[in-house]
């Protein structure tokens, strides 16, 4: 699963590693992106170009007859994504890559949750797998959104949850975005990401609470999980 998210940093950061035009978007930090926010996603134009885009977070499959199913699409599990019907077509030509800073989780303890923050090892952005759709509300307005691909969580992440995000590597980047992809091999890259590519800290419990949005919320701290 994955309900929370931050992005922030220089938006050139994701300009030069997903070789994306942001096209003047403004882009401030966000330290706990949240369902039904407008965050940026890359996605590929046919031509081959990669656009940043904001979009709305919670996927509204193009046939839904109104946008509070958004709720519940916030995730999809990539087993069954390429088959479902609130999915199918967005998996075949609608894939996108969502950036992120890192991704919140909360591990079980005694008779609480603490939470922690999951990033790379190195300095570079996550690429979290994403799919996008196209829809129009009853007066004609069209809305794009959002939801991202979860898979098995990979040793590192077990302890606290049995999914995580899907991953994608630099090398994987034009196979997930472009639409030509053998969808065989779309669905290759649906795996956990090596637990020796990420880090993982405890963090505050006020992420818990969405109206917090800065940068203490990242930093590590002392977690007691006697």
């Amino acid at each position: 699963m994955c309900g929370r998210y931050a992005l922030y940093g220089p938006a050139s950061r994701i300009r030069d590693q997903f070789t994306a035009d942001i096209d003047e978007l403004n882009l401030p930090p966000r330290y706990n992106a949240a369902p039904l926010q407008e965050l940026p996603i890359v996605r590929q134009r046919p031509t081959g170009e990669r656009v940043v885009h904001l979009l709305r977070w919670g996927l509204i499959p193009s046939w839904s007859k109104d946008a509070t199913i958004a709720h519940k699409l916030i995730n999809a599990r990539s087993e069954s994504a390429p088959d479902k019907p609130s999915f199918r077509a967005a998996f075949k030509s609608r894939r996108c890559i969502v950036p992120a800073s890192g991704f919140y989780e909360w591990k079980k303890l005694a008779g609480r949750k603490q939470p922690y923050f999951i990033h790379a090892a190195g300095e570079e952005l996550l690429a979290l797998a994403g799919l996008w759709e196209r829809w129009s509300n009853p007066e004609g307005d069209t809305i794009d959104t959002f939801t991202i691909l979860t898979t098995e969580a990979n040793e590192a992440v077990q302890a606290m949850h049995d999914r995580m995000p899907v991953l994608l590597g630099r090398g994987d980047y034009e196979a997930w975005l472009n639409r030509e992809t053998d969808l065989e091999r779309v669905r290759q890259l649906l795996t956990p990401y090596p637990s020796d590519s990420i880090q993982m800290h405890p963090v505050s419990l006020r992420v818990g609470n969405v109206r917090n949005d800065d940068p203490d919320l990242v930093t590590a701290v002392v977690a007691d999980e006697s």
